[in-house]
């Protein structure tokens, strides 16, 4: 009965001789809850991808209260700052970032935990606005021609008379896979984006059997 009377009185003053005041911890929490939210909705959209990642979205919004919070307490203690140290030393995170602007939100949601847990709410509140201005920028803007993938097939006497066409027609055509199966030959190449219609005609007249023009963004193809 002692252990145990021991025991509560010992988080009791815990609670009451906290170095840090439950004021200040909620006011990290909460900001903490506006930012994040903030990214949430930018990454949901702003970021124009095939493939929503919706586990990925739910990490990068609650990371910033564990760092904030990881934060606070590493200013109370010199003891509890060697000892995180220590411990985030040995973490090994082994899941793989696929798309590298994922990296971006991902180090946005530390910032945010960071700056939080220092009470520098105008230095996260800025950065989010101007991280969200560039990146609506960057994704709606488009340099050049988009690039289309366009898989042919011909028989082998008509072969030159198709590639040659499409020198003609496009400024630059990358050749990506060539193949030879049942006496039809199969090209798969990367070209700009002229006139669907006017190609159509065009590769008919030139022999190929059977063609398909697909458009695709990045490492998406829609």
């Amino acid at each position: 009965m002692d252990l145990l009377s021991l025991t509560f009185d010992n988080i009791s003053g815990a609670f009451k001789g906290a170095s840090v005041p439950t004021s200040v911890i909620l006011a990290v929490l909460l900001f903490s809850v506006l930012l994040s939210a903030w990214e949430f909705a930018v990454y949901r959209l702003v970021s124009h991808r095939a493939f929503y990642n919706r586990s990925f979205n739910i990490s990068i919004t609650v990371m910033p209260f564990f760092i904030a919070t990881i934060i606070l307490c590493l200013q109370s203690s010199i003891v509890i700052t060697l000892g995180t140290i220590g411990a985030l030393a040995i973490i090994r995170y082994r899941t793989a970032v696929k798309d590298p602007v994922d990296m971006i939100y991902l180090l946005w949601s530390i910032h945010t935990g960071i700056v939080c847990g220092c009470q520098l709410y105008k230095v996260g509140l800025l950065t989010s606005i101007t991280a969200t201005l560039v990146l609506i920028i960057l994704e709606n803007s488009r340099i050049g021609k988009k690039p289309l993938i366009l898989v042919f097939e011909s028989l082998p006497e008509k072969e030159q008379d198709v590639l040659e066409l499409l020198r003609t027609v496009y400024k630059k055509v990358e050749i990506k896979n060539r193949s030879f199966s049942n006496g039809i030959i199969r090209y798969t190449t990367e070209v700009s984006s002229p006139s669907a219609d006017l190609l159509t005609k065009q590769l008919e007249e030139a022999g190929a059997v059977r063609f398909s023009l697909i458009s695709y963004e990045e490492d998406s193809i829609l």
